[in-house]
């Protein structure tokens, strides 16, 4: 059974950082295509960052060069470092391994 768990959300100022983490439990981890997508508010869902097991990575255009996709094998984690954070990232971001995600978690970026 797979379970995706996300951590690390919070509420953070206008240009700030945070990372989320992301602990996959049923996941062939090493060989697995992993994800984060974000629900804004008014917005549909989008797809954010994806990273293959071989180190391929997809960024939507919105956040390339300050968020970047990354991943421990050994500990079934994913993450998803957010550098110069704007009010426009604020949402709920999801962890993703193929049509699961995990319960979400709140990332608000306000002054």
């Amino acid at each position: 059974q797979v379970q995706l768990v996300e951590s690390g959300g919070g509420l953070v100022q206008p240009g700030e950082s945070l990372r989320l983490s992301c602990i996959a439990h049923g996941v062939l981890f090493a060989g697995a295509t992993m994800g984060w997508s974000r629900q804004t508010p008014g917005k549909q869902r989008e797809l954010v960052a994806t990273l293959t097991y071989d180190g391929q990575t997809f960024y939507t255009n919105s956040v390339k060069g300050r968020f970047t996709i990354f991943r421990t094998n050994r500990k079934n984690m994913v993450y998803l470092q957010m550098n110069s954070l704007k009010p426009d990232d604020t949402g709920v971001y999801f962890c993703k391994y193929m049509n699961h995600s995990g319960q979400g978690i709140q990332v608000t970026v306000s002054s």
